[in-house]
């Protein structure tokens, strides 16, 4: 029994040899041809055409350098790629894509389904808008910074949910594209010859970026949409920061979705004050609650308005029109309606004071 059990283990492996030996197509996947790409960089390039970029990110002992082409197509850049590298780039560790400012302002969406398309790039990979020339500054720092693929991959995920920056993947950028009542964003960084600087989130029209907030814009939407969190508020104009900020956001629609009213509940501590305050007793720190209270307030219409005006909905508005026995509001119905809609804004402060106060 075991010699004819031998002998039919042995024709199974001669047969499995022979199968795999008679494969058209043979691909040489060995650790030593190939290199796992960590980002492509989108930029306009010549005659209406992409200059794409990676970063080589070898996998044995060697100088880094930045590979770019002209291309008309994405997948164009991949053999491009190949063909001026002595190993084969596999996408299979693609974690970013960082998309030009301009190629985002006309719409982003022919990248995007190119990408979709390949079943070997994550829909885990983050997305990033770029102001600058971002090959100029990754070669300006290859002999600076090492492993400076990898650290940018890493900056993105410590941030990832922490409400300090907008960060937003493949699948939560389609998601939001193809909801009626929520626009995409995308965090936007600028790049100059040594830095690469966090500058706010880019708000989308479909696939079109339109709009980046500013430093206030940019505090107020990460307290309102992201996770009500800040490690410090900021407000220049008034000469203070809170810390460890908490915000609980009610927001309530009326049922002719002709007024907003959105309601902040504020809790943080003051832990910096401009010297022209003198906030040693309870009513003077009430007084003070109050004005950064009515300066919030004004401030948050105002960009609610211009997110009207701009007929976008990044925060999510609509998704408080839902009901249970109502039927959902298609996209051009919401936009509408939210263009047309009057904003009520109420901010509640509570401050946790620098030092002890005193009672008047």
């Amino acid at each position: 029994m075991n010699h004819k059990h031998a002998k039919i283990i042995f024709v199974i492996f001669v047969n499995i040899i022979v199968l795999f030996g008679c494969s058209p197509i043979v691909e040489k996947n060995l650790v030593e041809e190939i290199a796992p790409v960590t980002f492509w960089s989108i930029q306009k390039g010549e005659d209406e055409n992409f200059r794409m970029s990676t970063l080589i990110p070898p996998l044995v002992k060697e100088k880094k350098r930045l590979l770019s082409v002209q291309v008309d197509l994405l997948k164009e850049g991949v053999k491009g790629f190949n063909l001026k590298y002595y190993r084969e780039l596999k996408v299979g560790q693609l974690r970013m894509l960082l998309i030009s400012d301009e190629i985002a302002a006309e719409g982003i969406s022919p990248l995007i389904d190119t990408i979709l398309t390949d079943p070997d790039i994550s829909k885990r990979m983050y997305l990033v808008i770029v102001k600058g020339d971002f090959d100029e500054y990754i070669n300006s720092q290859l002999g600076v910074q090492e492993d400076l693929d990898y650290f940018l991959y890493r900056m993105l995920k410590h941030y990832d949910n922490q409400g300090k920056m907008t960060v937003v993947n493949l699948h939560e950028f389609m998601k939001a594209l193809h909801s009626p009542t929520h626009s995409p964003v995308l965090p936007v960084f600028e790049a100059g010859n040594e830095n690469f600087q966090y500058q706010g989130t880019g708000i989308f029209k479909n696939d079109k970026l339109i709009e980046t907030t500013n430093n206030l814009e940019e505090q107020i939407f990460q307290l309102l949409d992201n996770d009500h969190f800040l490690k410090y508020l900021t407000i220049r104009d008034l000469s203070f920061v809170l810390g460890h900020v908490k915000a609980d956001v009610q927001l309530n629609i009326d049922k002719a979705y002709s007024e907003l009213k959105l309601n902040v509940q504020l809790n943080g501590r003051l832990d910096e004050v401009g010297r022209e305050y003198d906030l040693l007793t309870r009513e003077k720190l009430s007084s003070f609650e109050s004005e950064i209270e009515s300066y919030l307030e004004k401030q948050t219409t105002e960009f609610l308005k211009k997110l009207q005006e701009n007929k976008v909905d990044p925060l999510q508005v609509g998704k408080y029109t839902l009901g249970p026995f109502s039927k959902p509001l298609d996209e051009k119905e919401w936009s509408d309606k939210w263009g047309r809609m009057e904003v009520k804004v109420d901010y509640d402060l509570k401050l946790q004071p620098l030092t002890d106060i005193k009672n008047d």
